[in-house]
């Protein structure tokens, strides 16, 4: 159950959130903003793969 709602919200962030590695963002230079939104899809996507 708890996998579902995961990989439900990793499709939902793919269509929400931009992609920052195409934009080539240098992660020393990045806002707290644009930080939040990397963690926030590396949980999201770690949590929907275990």
């Amino acid at each position: 159950m708890k996998k579902q709602i995961f990989k439900a919200l990793a499709k939902i962030n793919k269509v929400l959130f931009p992609s920052l590695a195409k934009k080539q963002l240098d992660m020393s230079k990045a806002s707290k903003f644009q930080m939040a939104i990397i963690g926030w899809r590396y949980f999201v996507t770690k949590n929907s793969l275990d």
